[in-house]
């Protein structure tokens, strides 16, 4: 497959800039494997396909403020830093991005709040755009943290084109979040409403959290027409022995295992044993899925309508079929469907 296989014309109005109402208010497009059938149904209905013994398998990142917006010394310019992940937590330091790269160099200090109560120093170019900062704080790691907390901002998507206001920083989150440490989020699990889990319980659906956190690899562009010649970022991801034991539990009893979005996807198929079941692990994972693929874990997934050419597009294109996937896309045109983060949903079985 190459990079030009996944193109596809996509309305800017299409794109979704903000959530709707309540999270589970989304359409859903039911995509079929088997027959090749596409429904449209409500994001509610989802709960008409899953039967006693299936399983959810949910990724329960949270996502930190991870933008934050400084000054850099001397020349007093507006530097965006996104703070990408901790490197040393005793040294306070980070690989992040910042934007613009070309004004950022080796020793050049950044100023925060304002009182300029946070200060960086940038002690490494990793990439192009990419730092190693060290920030200068005198107080206790937990106040650290605490006023990277209060100078941040939730990271929505530069695409959408505005500011973040109180609303993202509930609505860009999964309610089953708790693992801080995503700097986007799994937007898939986003549909989900305490209800709709509560009638899932009911009716004996099992869930198996995991973390994976959600790192900027996820969105990189892929620059090569050759897929193969792509590499990813890594990102961490843990899975435990109470999540492989429901997981395994699934796929004895022949059942559904459901992968909630691209990120709980790539987690199960980064740990398999050899006898296609689940793997307790803590680590990283760099797994890029693109056509063809056989996938070990889940036989059904939820995800959203993602942007033309992208890895997320890939993936799910290499789950549900790329003929198939291209005619759904094609029909979430036609029938206006919301795309992209805050957009509506497809459940692939």
């Amino acid at each position: 497959m190459k990079l030009s296989h996944f193109g596809y014309k996509l309305p800017k109005e299409l794109i979704a800039d903000r959530p709707l109402p309540h999270r589970d208010d989304s359409r859903l497009m039911v995509v079929n494997r088997k027959d090749g059938s596409i429904e449209h149904k409500q994001f509610t209905d989802l709960i008409d396909y899953f039967e006693d013994g299936d399983a959810l398998v949910l990724n329960n990142t949270k996502v930190f403020p991870a933008r934050m917006y400084g000054t850099k010394e001397k020349t007093n310019a507006r530097i965006e830093v996104f703070l990408l992940r901790e490197l040393n937590a005793e040294s306070r330091l980070w690989d992040v991005l910042v934007d613009p790269a070309r004004k950022i160099r080796i020793g050049n200090k950044l100023y925060f709040g304002e009182d300029d109560s946070l200060v960086a120093e940038v002690i490494d170019n990793t990439t192009s755009r990419g730092r190693t900062l060290r920030f200068l704080f005198d107080g206790s790691y937990e106040a650290f943290r605490a006023k990277l907390k209060e100078l941040g901002e939730t990271p929505i998507p530069k695409y959408i084109g505005r500011d973040p206001d109180e609303e993202d920083e509930e609505r860009y989150q999964s309610i089953f979040a708790k693992e801080e440490g995503a700097v986007a989020a799994p937007v898939a699990s986003l549909h989900f409403s305490k209800q709709l889990l509560k009638r899932l319980e009911i009716k004996g659906v099992g869930f198996a959290e995991l973390t994976l956190h959600v790192g900027l690899g996820t969105f990189r562009p892929v620059e090569v027409e050759d897929l193969s010649k792509h590499k990813m970022d890594s990102e961490q991801f843990k899975i435990t022995d109470q999540t492989t034991s429901v997981v395994n539990k699934a796929i004895d009893a022949r059942k559904k295992v459901c992968a909630v979005g691209t990120t709980s996807m790539r987690a199960l198929e980064s740990s398999v044993s050899t006898d296609g079941h689940l793997k307790t692990y803590d680590g990283w994972t760099n797994k890029f899925i693109f056509p063809p693929f056989e996938f070990n874990i889940a036989n059904c997934m939820i995800t959203n309508f993602h942007a033309p050419q992208s890895t997320l597009m890939m993936m799910t294109a290499a789950f549900a079929g790329y003929d198939l996937l291209l005619k759904a896309y094609k029909e979430a045109v036609k029938e206006k469907y919301r795309f992209m983060s805050y957009g509506d949903a497809m459940l692939i079985l």
